[in-house]
C-alpha cells in the first residue's frame, strides 16, 4: 500500500467512526421512535387480525402525514448544521422558532384531514369492521399531531448542532409511557373502556405529548442550548426564515410522502383482499421499518457532517463525509439482508400466531430483504443531498422512480392478469425493489454531480 492510499484509508477510516459515533445515539432514538408502532402491532394483534389490520390501515394514512410533517421540519437540521459550522450559532434558536410559522398551517390541514378519512376507506371498498376501527385510531391519534411537530423541530435543532443524546434518551423514556398507554387504552383498565386497536391512537397520542414536553424542558433547562437563544423572543436576526424553510423543506417533505404514500396505498389496495393478506403486508412493512432505522440513522449523521462541511466551506470534506455513509450504508443493509433472509419464519413469528399469516409475511420477508440494499443507498445520498441543502431535483428523481415506475408496476403485477396471475402483495414488494433501485442510481448521480460542482 502506498503512502497515498494509506492516507486515504485512514481518513475514510477516521469519518466512518465520526459517523458511527453521531449515528449511534440517532439510531436508538429512531429505534424508540419505530417501537412505538412496532408495540401497537404486536398488541393489537394479540386482540385479533382484525384490530391488527384496522391498526394497519389507519396507519396507512398517518405514515404519510407523519412523514410528509418530519419531512418538512428535517430542513431545519442542515440549515442549523450550516449555521453551526459557519459560527453562527445564535442564529440557530430564531431559525427554528420560525419553524413554528411553516408547521403550524401544516398541522391543521393534516388534523382535520385525518378526522375526516372516511371518504378514503369508503373508496377503497375496505371492509366495514376494518374501516370502523381505522377512522376511530386516526381520530384519537390526530390529536398527538401538534406536540409531533414541536418535537420534531427542537429534535431537528438539537441534532443539526451535533447534540444527538437528549432526543436518543427521551425516545427510549417514551417506550414505557406507550407500552402502558396502551395497555390501559387497548384493554379497558382503571374503569375505561376496552378499545382494542383503537386504544393503539389514543397512546400514541399521550405518548406525543409526553416527547413534547420532554424536549422543550431540554431545551429551556440545558445549558448548552443557552446560546441558540430559542426562547429569546427578542433575538430575531439572522439570515435565515421560514421562507428558506418552507421552500428546503417542502420538496424533502413531499419526497417522503411520495415514498410513504406508495406504501399507504398498497396498503388500501390490499384491504379488499381480507384481513389475512393485509397482516402478512403489516408485518413485513413493520419488520422493513424497523430494519430501515439503521441506515436512516446513519443518513441523519450524513446530513450534520456535510452541513457542518458546508458551513466551513471544506467541500472535499463533504464529499468524504458522502462516501464513507454511502459505503457503510450499504454494507450495513447488505448484513441485514442476509439476516433476514436466514430468520424470516422466525421474524414473522413474532408478530403473530397465526400460521396463515406466518406463511404469507415470511414470502414477503425474503422479498424484503432484497429491498433492503437499493434503500439503503438511496435514503444515504438523499441525506447527503439534504446536507448541501439540495432537494428540488431530488423531489422530481424520487417521484419518476416511485410514482411513474413502481406504483403502476406494482399495481399491474399485484392486482391484474397483465404480467400474469395476479400475484398480491409478493407483486407489490417487487415493484418497490424495482422502484428503490431506481431511486439509487438516480440520486446517486444526483449527489456525485452537486459534490463534484462544488469542489470547482
Amino acid at each position: 500500500m502506498t503512502h497515498i492510499q494509506h492516507r486515504h484509508l485512514q481518513r475514510f477510516t477516521a469519518e466512518a467512526r465520526l459517523l458511527m459515533i453521531l449515528a449511534a445515539p440517532i439510531l436508538t432514538a429512531q429505534l424508540a421512535q419505530q417501537a412505538l408502532a412496532f408495540v401497537d402491532t404486536v398488541m393489537a394483534g394479540r386482540v385479533s387480525a382484525t384490530d391488527l389490520a384496522g391498526v394497519a390501515v389507519g396507519g396507512s394514512l398517518w405514515g404519510p402525514t407523519f412523514l410528509f410533517l418530519y419531512g418538512v421540519l428535517l430542513s431545519i437540521t442542515p440549515m442549523v448544521a450550516q449555521l453551526y459550522g459557519a459560527g453562527k450559532i445564535d442564529e440557530t434558536g430564531p431559525l427554528a422558532r420560525r419553524g413554528i410559522m411553516v408547521a403550524a398551517p401544516l398541522v391543521l390541514v393534516a388534523f382535520l384531514l385525518l378526522r375526516h378519512a372516511e371518504f378514503v376507506f369508503v373508496r377503497m371498498d375496505v371492509s366495514p369492521q376494518i374501516a370502523a376501527i381505522a377512522i376511530d385510531y386516526l381520530k384519537a391519534i390526530s390529536w398527538g399531531l401538534p406536540a409531533m411537530a414541536m418535537f420534531f423541530l427542537l429534535r431537528n435543532l438539537s441534532e443539526g448542532l451535533g447534540l444527538v443524546r437528549p432526543s436518543m434518551l427521551i425516545g427510549l423514556a417514551s417506550i414505557p409511557v406507550n407500552v402502558a398507554g396502551n395497555y390501559i387504552f387497548i384493554y379497558g383498565k382503571f374503569g375505561l373502556p376496552a378499545m382494542g386497536g383503537v386504544g393503539c391512537g389514543w397512546a400514541s397520542s399521550l405518548t406525543l405529548w409526553f416527547m413534547c414536553g420532554c424536549m422543550l424542558l431540554t431545551i429551556w433547562r440545558i445549558r448548552r442550548y443557552s446560546m441558540t437563544h430559542f426562547f429569546d423572543l427578542a433575538k430575531r436576526r439572522g439570515t435565515e426564515g421560514a421562507t428558506q424553510i418552507f421552500r428546503l423543506g417542502m420538496p424533502i417533505g413531499i419526497a417522503l410522502l411520495v415514498e410513504a404514500s406508495i406504501f399507504a396505498l398498497i396498503a388500501l389496495f390490499l384491504a379488499p383482499l381480507g384481513a389475512l393478506t393485509v397482516a402478512s403486508h403489516q408485518i413485513t412493512l413493520n419488520y422493513s421499518s424497523l430494519i430501515f432505522m439503521i441506515p436512516l440513522s446513519l443518513s441523519s449523521a450524513i446530513t450534520i457532517r456535510v452541513g457542518h462541511a458546508i458551513g466551513r466551506q471544506r467541500n472535499d470534506r463533504a464529499r468524504l463525509v458522502s462516501r464513507v455513509g454511502l459505503t457503510l450504508n450499504s454494507g450495513i443493509a447488505l448484513a441485514t439482508a442476509l439476516l433476514t433472509l436466514v430468520f424470516a419464519e422466525t421474524i414473522a413469528g413474532i408478530y403473530t400466531r397465526d400460521a396463515q399469516v406466518i406463511t404469507l409475511a415470511t414470502g414477503l420477508l425474503y422479498l424484503n430483504a432484497l429491498y433492503q440494499v437499493p434503500d439503503a443507498f438511496q435514503i444515504g445520498a438523499a441525506a447527503a443531498l439534504r446536507g448541501y441543502k439540495d432537494a428540488r431535483v431530488p423531489l422530481i428523481m424520487v417521484i419518476i422512480a416511485y410514482w411513474v415506475i413502481g406504483l403502476p408496476l406494482g399495481y399491474s403485477l399485484g392486482l391484474t392478469e397483465l404480467f400474469g396471475a395476479p400475484m398480491g402483495a409478493k407483486g407489490f414488494w417487487i415493484s418497490l425493489i424495482v422502484g428503490l433501485s431506481v431511486a439509487a442510481g438516480l440520486l446517486g448521480l444526483r449527489l456525485w454531480r452537486v459534490g463534484r460542482k462544488r469542489s470547482r
